[in-house]
Formats: structure tokens, C-alpha cells, sequence
């Protein structure tokens, strides 16, 4: 696999994050309340489409497998097609953020258990807790910080 930061986000493009995204928010999110995932998906392409910094892995065949979206320090997004989860994609893509963005810290909804350990795995603790999220919505939120050696 590799991973490239884009710069121009083509409608296509969009279009497939757009899907791995709910792919991925299908299979990790099951928290979220019925008609919360299309009610969320609306948003999603003007968000992928309007990220400072933009990276995407493509797999052999050069299809879209995952992206993570980075503004100023703070890693918006990281979503992975399920079937590729579990094989170090979601490490390299985080390396990535931090070496080629300078990325260090991640926001993640306290429901979501295996995101927190995967960032608490990568070096990420939380500092600061809400009951819900940006939007008002029932999730609490974990705000996480990469620590410092």
C-alpha cells in the first residue's frame, strides 16, 4: 500500500472516501443512533473536500483503502476500509500524519473503545473529556494529546 497527500480532490475521489468513510463509521460506530450515519454522510464530502491536509492509502490495484485528514496539529479523520483493518495501515497512516503534518492530537468519541486504544497504543492520552459532541449529540468526546518522550 501507499500513501499520498493530495492536494487536488477530484469529485470521484471524494465520492469513494465518501463510501469508505460510511464503510468504516458502518463497522466501528455502532453507538451511533439510528439515522445518525446519513444524517452525518451529508457532511462528509465538504469535509474531506475542504481538510487543510489531505492523505490517502491506495492499495495494489490503486483503489482508495483509507484517508486521514489533518488541520493545523489536530487529525480530524482517520477511516479505513473495514476490510483492511488489523494490518498496520491505520500505524502507517498516523506516522505519516505526524511525520509529514506534525500532527499531535485526535479527538475521538469515548464510545468508540477500540479508536481510543488504537491512539493510546500510538503514543495519544487524553487530556480533556465533553458529554457530547460538536454538534450537541448524545456522544462524549475524548480530546487526546501525543506525548512527549
Amino acid at each position: 500500500m501507499k500513501i499520498q497527500t493530495i492536494e487536488n480532490r477530484m469529485p470521484e475521489l471524494i465520492g469513494v472516501l465518501t463510501q469508505v468513510w460510511e464503510d468504516s463509521v458502518r463497522a466501528t460506530h455502532n453507538f451511533l443512533m439510528p439515522g445518525d450515519v446519513e444524517r452525518i454522510k451529508e457532511y462528509v464530502p465538504q469535509a474531506i473536500g475542504g481538510i487543510g491536509k489531505l492523505a490517502v492509502a491506495f492499495n495494489e490495484q490503486d483503489r482508495p483503502v483509507g484517508f486521514l485528514g489533518v488541520e493545523g496539529e489536530m487529525i480530524e479523520m482517520l477511516f479505513l476500509d473495514p476490510a483492511v483493518r488489523g494490518n498496520g495501515l491505520g500505524r502507517s497512516m498516523m506516522d505519516y500524519a505526524v511525520k509529514n503534518f506534525g500532527a499531535s492530537k485526535v479527538n475521538v468519541n469515548e464510545q468508540n473503545r477500540g479508536a481510543k486504544g488504537f491512539y493510546e497504543h500510538m503514543g495519544f492520552s487524553v487530556c480533556h473529556r465533553t458529554d457530547t459532541d460538536d454538534q450537541g449529540r448524545p456522544y462524549p468526546i475524548l480530546y487526546m494529546e501525543l506525548k512527549r518522550a
